[in-house]
């Protein structure tokens, strides 16, 4: 047996009350010995925009011609009783009806047509007292229209809450998927940028060995190949990323935690750099995983750096240790600065002050510095709980 929701509840007992309070209507104005048409065209018009589930709404039927057709009914049967013709009653069914009405109106119907048609609720309901006295003067109409006044600011000023509600959760949302999208484009800006170096640095290795250690050369250019195929599917990621427009561009950002650290410092090494990863022990894989994330980018571009600024250096060390619930991430080379790789391929000097603002998001902390002696450092400590 399926149990009913709050939500389902609701709607049984507001679709119940419509239906009771029209009925209603209906014999108000029969007991009177009233013409019941036009109360019933009225009522029928009115239900039908209002109860007429929402997934079988047609393309023409939309907020505005919904809200406004049962109004422009109600105020023509009042303004025809107002003008001379018959006396007539009015009941808590169609007062039920154009406040439900005015409520659509104001928090679905395009900003244009929201004020429009929710005026036009508005003067329908304050017009349907006037049937019955069709005089402004008589006290209970007056009252009648100071409480009707009364429910259509309340139910108006609901309706622009909630609509404002629904426009600030789109901003948000729009804003998080745009931020999310630049985060991944960022992300992916930064692997092709560590493919392209090392190919470049690749190359002009390959160049200098070309004639001195040709044997050596199968290791170099299948480090070249590597590295462009890695740089074109990240590029094609990037490109994927920024026109799609799915819910879901999380699923595209490249993965890096601690156990591709390993492959990174493999595919960086070279005949004539040596990369050296020491792993203490007590690092595990159960790590955060945006810390291991993390942990992977400052590894990363502290190797793009490294190709960049000093090509020169014969050894790099990859540090990680793990120690009183803290990850230290450490990348030191031996190089002295020297590199002959072109001023654009330098980078925009942008990457460090990138890194930091990822590590001290996490409550980290990022040093950069030359070393002593030879060298310069690259050294991260996060916070790490294990999960």
């Amino acid at each position: 047996m399926t149990s009913m929701t709050g939500r389902g509840c609701a709607r049984g007992f507001g679709v119940g009350f419509l239906l009771a309070t029209s009925v209603a209507d209906v014999l108000i104005v029969g007991s009177a010995g009233e013409n019941v048409r036009p109360t019933l065209v009225v009522l029928l018009v009115g239900l039908a925009a209002v109860l007429w589930p929402a997934a079988r709404h047609p393309a023409w039927f939309t907020p505005q011609l919904r809200t406004a057709v049962p109004a422009l009914l109600s105020g023509l049967y009042s303004a025809g009783a107002l003008l001379g013709g018959p006396q007539a009653q009015f009941g808590p069914g169609e007062t039920a009806i154009l406040l439900c009405l005015l409520f659509v109106a104001v928090r679905h119907c395009p900003p244009r047509w929201a004020v429009a048609c929710g005026l036009l609720d508005g003067v329908a309901l304050l017009l349907t007292p006037l049937r019955y006295s069709h005089s402004f003067r008589d006290g209970g109409t007056l009252g009648a229209m100071v409480v009707g006044l009364v429910l259509t600011g309340l139910v108006a000023g609901l309706a622009a809450y909630l609509r404002s509600l629904d426009y600030r959760r789109t901003v948000a949302v729009t804003e998080t998927r745009r931020e999310e999208r630049v985060a991944i484009a960022a992300d992916l800006h930064d692997f092709v940028a560590h493919h392209v170096t090392g190919i470049l640095v690749q190359t002009r290795v390959a160049r200098m060995m070309a004639t001195s250690r040709p044997e050596d050369l199968d290791p170099v250019l299948a480090g070249i190949e590597r590295a462009a195929t890695e740089a074109l599917a990240s590029m094609r990621r990037t490109v994927g990323v920024l026109r799609d427009t799915g819910d879901e561009p999380a699923a595209r950002r490249p993965v890096g935690d601690l156990a591709a650290i390993t492959d990174l410092a493999e595919g960086f090494a070279s005949p004539i750099q040596k990369v050296v990863l020491h792993r203490d022990p007590t690092v595990s894989d159960d790590l955060p995983h945006e810390v291991q994330a993390a942990a992977f980018r400052v590894v990363q571009e502290s190797l793009t750096n490294v190709r960049r600024h000093a090509a020169d250096a014969d050894r790099v060390m990859v540090h990680l240790c793990y120690d009183a619930d803290r990850l230290s991430v450490s990348v030191a080379d031996d190089g002295r600065g020297g590199t002959q790789l072109p001023a654009a391929a330098h980078g925009g000097g942008f990457g460090l002050v990138g890194l930091k603002e990822r590590v001290t998001a996490l409550g980290g902390e990022l040093h950069s510095g030359p070393r002593a002696g030879d060298g310069w450092e690259v050294r991260a400590v996060f916070p790490a709980g294990r999960r």
